[in-house]
């Protein structure tokens, strides 16, 4: 499975789980339903974030100006997870590839507005990132 393809199953997956308390294998037996492609790198994904969830959300709030984490649309904290557990979790995947991936999922599978707004909370994060580094 690309890993394009995997990040998309596990927005799925991850909307599934934060909105109908689904378990985990239920929400991805139900996205790989008709897939004959490994899972791996999708439950990969999955255990990062949800084992690093509390760090993951922390962070996300800092970035949120004006709303709270649990007032955006499920959707959009699915991506929001994801994007935020791979900057800080997965040091080989670079960060302008998943900010991309992260807005192109949000065109995908959010309304008009919301590839936007993730794009502004990702910028702020790495340029906050960046700044720490130098």
């Amino acid at each position: 499975m690309k890993r394009r393809t995997a990040r998309e199953k596990a927005v799925q997956c991850l909307f599934q789980i934060d909105m109908a308390d689904v378990p985990v294998e239920e929400a991805v037996n139900l996205v790989m339903e008709e897939s004959t492609e490994s899972s791996q790198y999708l439950r990969h994904l999955l255990d990062g974030v949800l084992s690093n969830l509390t760090e993951i959300d922390a962070e996300i709030k800092k970035y949120l100006r004006g709303w709270q984490l649990e007032r955006i649309a499920n959707v959009d904290r699915a991506i929001l997870r994801l994007a935020f557990y791979e900057i800080m979790f997965e040091a080989d995947t670079p960060e302008k590839v998943v900010m991309n991936e992260a807005i192109e999922i949000a065109k995908l599978f959010s309304d008009e507005a919301s590839h936007r707004y993730i794009n502004g909370v990702l910028a702020s994060f790495l340029q906050t990132r960046e700044a720490q580094k130098a």
